[in-house]
């Protein structure tokens, strides 16, 4: 399969803060979910590989072109869709004015190409009877919707989206799940997300990062298969569990090491990972 991006020993540094420590990783077409909770490094390494940002050290290339040099860089950009977590719109803008200034940016220089351009992704995302409407007038998920619309223009062969679903409610967030589905048909996207069932949904790989480096790199039934035997029901919170919570039955569900003769349950992604974040160190419970 096609290698989009090849990284090698990603670090870098906030100060006394490693927020990526020999970081590894080879993207394919397709949707990789990038979980972790948060200071993991995820948008960091979102930004590296969007050339937002410079890493210390390591390698890597995108698109087959190495970014460290200005030609490469420009090469990239120019093949990238980057949906970052908080977009900057200009809110008088209206969604057209705002996809056509990405559009030229990204140095669509035909006025006619680039507007017929604009009306596609728009169409894409199905704005296109909102086009002429200002960007502070619209929705949540409207203007998601326009950003992602944004991401698309130039048929990118890279898409990376940070948190693209946050704060969306539950309709918006299934609209949406649509729409990334569809963008990772014949491309490779990288998402990155809080939410558990947006990877269960949308990824054939994730990725679980914690402290900035990968601690997880699988399937989602992998990912879902590292809490077999280690999931359980109680009538009350077991206090030897990782993590613990009332369920709407008024039962208890527990994660971690269960004690002998447990009602075990079938695991979830979600329970996979709260246990590779709590093998890495880092605390996941969940209040009862």
């Amino acid at each position: 399969m096609t290698t989009t991006v090849s990284a090698s020993g990603l670090s870098l540094r906030y100060g006394a803060t490693r927020a990526l420590d020999d970081v590894s990783l080879r993207l394919t077409p397709g949707v990789t979910g990038l979980l972790g909770p948060n200071g993991a490094g995820k948008t960091t390494l979102l930004r590296v590989l969007a050339t937002a940002v410079p890493a210390d050290g390591g390698a890597f290339t995108v698109l087959g072109q190495d970014p460290g040099t200005a030609a490469g860089r420009q090469e990239v950009r120019r093949r990238l869709g980057y949906l970052p977590q908080t977009p900057g719109f200009h809110p008088d803008f209206t969604a057209f004015e705002f996809v056509d200034y990405v559009a030229i940016l990204k140095e669509l220089t035909d006025r006619g190409a680039r507007h017929r351009e604009v009306r596609r992704v728009l169409d894409q995302v199905d704005l296109s009877e909102v086009r002429g409407k200002r960007i502070r007038k619209l929705s949540g998920g409207m203007r998601q919707r326009v950003a992602l619309a944004a991401a698309l223009v130039g048929d990118p062969g890279f898409l990376v989206l940070d948190e693209p679903t946050v704060g969306l409610d539950p309709e918006q967030r299934m609209r949406f799940r649509e729409l990334i589905a569809q963008a990772g048909e014949g491309r490779t996207v990288l998402l990155s997300t809080h939410q558990t069932e947006d990877v269960a949904m949308l990824c054939h790989r994730v990725l679980v990062m914690a402290g900035g480096a990968i601690r997880f790199d699988g399937t989602p039934a992998e990912l879902t298969a590292r809490a077999a035997g280690r999931v359980w029901n109680s009538t009350g919170r077991d206090p030897g569990a990782k993590a613990g919570w009332r369920t709407g039955t008024g039962s208890f569900r527990n994660v971690g090491n269960p004690p002998e003769g447990a009602d075990l349950a079938e695991p979830t992604l979600e329970d996979g990972y709260l246990l590779t974040l709590d093998d890495a160190g880092v605390r996941a419970g969940v209040a009862a």
